[in-house]
């Protein structure tokens, strides 16, 4: 028997998890931010953190404070109520990016895979209009959804020690920014000066689910510039 979407499942004794389906479609997608939103707004007793994926949304509780079963059955009489919640404007970002070099060591290898000119990949890249899809693999990360198809290209066959700070990179139909140094498989085309992840933040991350960004190719001059004013 199949499975009827959306349910709510009980993670731990401080967690619960709303799934909306199996795999990732775009209208499974809004139901998430949707609700991640409303719950923003107004969080279920001892909700401590929400945190929203490509098809599902968990929510973290202060178990001290609330039963985890009664957080799940409040949870599952909001979800009827769920697509009627209206989203809030997106907020869109626009990222600067030096495109090659030292910086984005693999985007002659990208543009070898696909036949193109490492301008065309460049192009291409900056040209779409992305969606954070979700913030995950490390604090910080933005999953980013809207790139040109023509673009996927499968991880690297070696995943690299260590991948610096700010690389843009591209794995499979998605690209991502790794806000801090950490090991890496996805092909690193470029690298912002900008800070994707501060601790002492609120919220530390800079960018959320359902953020908009745009890329904007810089020299490397303005990336030094940049940099040097610790943006």
């Amino acid at each position: 028997m199949g499975t009827s979407w959306p349910v709510v499942e009980i993670m731990s004794e401080e967690a619960v998890l709303a799934r909306f389906a199996g795999e990732w479609d775009e209208a499974s997608h809004q139901q998430v931010l949707r609700l991640a939103q409303w719950l923003q707004r107004q969080p279920l007793p001892g909700q401590v953190e929400v945190v929203p994926a490509l098809v599902s949304l968990a929510v973290y509780v202060d178990a001290w404070k609330v039963d985890v079963i009664s957080v799940a059955a409040a949870l599952r009489e909001r979800l009827p109520l769920v697509p009627y919640v209206p989203l809030s404007a997106p907020k869109t970002v626009d990222i600067p990016v030096c495109y090659g070099g030292d910086d984005g060591p693999d985007l002659a290898e990208v543009a070898a895979y696909h036949g193109l000119a490492e301008e065309a990949v460049v192009h291409l890249h900056s040209s779409a209009h992305y969606t954070v899809r979700m913030i995950g693999f490390a604090p910080g990360f933005p999953y980013l959804g809207g790139m040109p198809p023509r673009l996927a290209t499968p991880r690297r066959a070696t995943p690299r020690v260590q991948v610096p700070a700010g690389s843009v990179a591209i794995g499979g139909s998605l690209t991502g920014i790794y806000p801090f140094p950490s090991p890496g498989g996805w092909h690193v085309i470029g690298r912002t000066p900008l800070r994707l992840f501060t601790p002492t933040a609120n919220p530390p991350a800079w960018l959320q689910a359902g953020d908009h960004v745009r890329f904007v190719p810089i020299s490397a001059d303005d990336f030094a510039s940049l940099a040097g004013r610790g943006d």
